[in-house]
């Protein structure tokens, strides 16, 4: 089931109205009528939010109807469609901190999730396509919440607080007649973390990517400690259907209904995968250089590599042959080249090639560090 079913009254900024029990998505589009509903999603999962947006431009008739989704998630990082994950975030803290990463379909620069963030996507039909209607939707909600705020939307379709921090980003994807604009809304998000995720350890890479512009950031309840994010939601479908006319009250939706939405588990399930994720970066190369240290002995390493669709194309490391002999960095260069620009398919490749080469302790133990060296830049 899509829709769950209440028996409780919901409060819609200013007056109570009832969710009636449904059955499938197709019946919520038919009895809420040709003008417009909007949605809130049940699920806090990245990858099944963005799969349900796929799944509505793909499948719902948008010429005659708008749709507001509401969303939140657990902590997560998205890309956009053209970006490079390696230069956007701090991958290696993703994984140990176990912080999901996800590259949605629209463009636009990187933002960090939590359920301190809200996510809005206004979907319409291509002609209709107004981001600066949708961005106006936002700030009159949340100075009607609160009319000593400071909110205002800018040339680049951010929204501002005190004319200097950015609460809100957007991004969007036009199809061939549908189109869906969606952007952020900071409330109360954990911006230690924020920072700690959005900044990149990799040194060395020269991308065509489309780069994030950096802004310094500030959260609604830092400004007033009164608003959270169910009332700021609430406010943002009041005005939301005063905008278009509407009446309907907030629907509650499960993007893993599979039932009422066939195909949406795969979208979901592609969306996770490492050819979408890494894969679909634009072709880059890497060139730099480090220092490796074995007991007393140290050394320094040049490494370049290009990288196109995720998979390293060539490969060159260059050390002191004293340190370790060339042949064995010519054999594990060549061993790269055609596997993941990953750090576990490096550690694949180096354990295989100790497998099937007899080396000495000092050698091995210089290998294992090189090679570890070398996935820190993955």
């Amino acid at each position: 089931m899509i829709i769950r079913t209440f028996n409780m009254c919901v409060k819609t900024y200013g007056c109570l109205r009832f969710i009636r029990p449904q059955s499938t998505l197709t019946t919520v589009f038919e009895e809420g009528g040709t003008a417009g509903l909007v949605l809130k999603s049940t699920s806090t999962n990245i990858y099944e939010n963005l799969a349900f947006e796929d799944w509505i431009h793909q499948h719902v008739d948008l010429e005659n109807r708008s749709i507001l989704f509401l969303w939140r998630n657990a902590p997560a990082v998205v890309i956009g469609r053209h970006q490079n994950p390696w230069q956007e975030c701090n991958l290696r803290q993703l994984r140990e901190w176990g912080i999901p990463l996800a590259r949605r379909r629209s463009g636009g620069g990187t933002v960090f999730h939590d359920l301190g963030n809200i996510n809005m996507t206004f979907f319409t039909s291509k002609r209709k396509y107004d981001r600066h209607r949708n961005l106006s939707i936002v700030t009159s909600a949340l100075k009607k919440l609160r009319p000593g705020l400071d909110v205002h939307a800018t040339d680049r379709f951010d929204i501002l607080l005190n004319g200097h921090f950015k609460i809100s980003g957007t991004a969007a994807k036009l199809g061939r007649k549908d189109a869906y604009h969606h952007c952020t809304l900071l409330c109360a998000a954990d911006k230690i973390l924020l920072s700690a995720v959005l900044k990149s350890t990799c040194q060395g890479i020269t991308s065509n990517a489309t780069p994030s512009v950096p802004s310094q950031v500030k959260n609604l309840m830092d400004e007033d400690p009164t608003l959270d994010c169910d009332m700021i939601m609430e406010a943002l479908a009041s005005q939301y259907n005063l905008e278009f006319g509407l009446k309907g009250p907030v629907t509650l939706v499960d993007p893993t209904d599979e039932l009422s939405m066939p195909g949406i588990r795969n979208m979901a399930l592609e969306l996770q995968t490492w050819e979408w994720v890494y894969g679909r970066t634009p072709k880059f190369s890497v060139s730099t250089c480090f220092e490796v240290s074995c007991e007393t002995s140290s050394t320094n390493v040049t490494l370049n590599m290009d990288v196109k669709n995720g998979i390293i194309e060539t490969c060159t490391i260059e050390l002191p042959h004293d340190w370790l002999p060339t042949a064995i960095c010519k054999d594990l260069s060549t061993l790269l080249v055609g596997s993941k620009f990953c750090p576990t398919e490096t550690a694949v490749v180096t354990a295989a090639m100790l497998r099937t080469n007899r080396l000495s302790n000092e050698f091995e133990n210089k290998m294992h560090i090189l090679c570890e060296s070398v996935a820190a830049v993955m």
